[in-house]
């Protein structure tokens, strides 16, 4: 595990995302919150905010973190794929990059489970982190 001991405690802040695609009808569902599990939106919304809390847990050598918010956001995109949306932040040594990817990562996978018996095509594409503020290496931002 890498030393953070030294490093300025400052704020910290990080946006990921993931892309959902599924077919029409598995779409139809979750809009509907009709889906045979239940509502797999707020469902999500909650694995995604748990998984972050838990990104320690998850991945080896990474710091746990006190996060002060997580949120989870949905957003169909012009040619059907839902965007997931996750941000993190915290007060901390170390940035919260891998909480905000987890976060986007289990709320996906949760889109998948609770939606697989109307397609077991979807697929999960993107992970990827979006934005980053804080720290020594200051903000970054993707370009899309």
């Amino acid at each position: 595990m890498v030393d953070v001991g030294a490093k300025a405690t400052t704020a910290r802040y990080a946006r990921a995302e993931a892309l959902v695609r599924m077919s029409p009808r598995a779409r139809g569902a979750l809009e509907k919150a009709a889906l045979p599990k239940g509502d797999a939106l707020v469902t999500a919304q909650i694995a995604g905010i748990m998984a972050a809390k838990q990104t320690a847990l998850l991945i080896p050598l990474a710091h746990q973190l006190p996060l002060t918010s997580v949120d989870v956001r949905f957003a169909w995109q012009p040619d059907g794929a839902l965007q997931i949306e996750a941000e993190a932040r915290t007060t901390a040594q170390t940035g919260v990059e891998m909480e905000a990817m987890v976060a986007a990562s289990v709320a996906a996978l949760t889109i998948y489970d609770m939606a697989k018996a109307l397609d077991k095509g979807i697929a999960i594409e993107r992970v990827r982190l979006l934005e980053k503020r804080g720290g020594k290496s200051g903000s970054w931002q993707r370009e899309l």
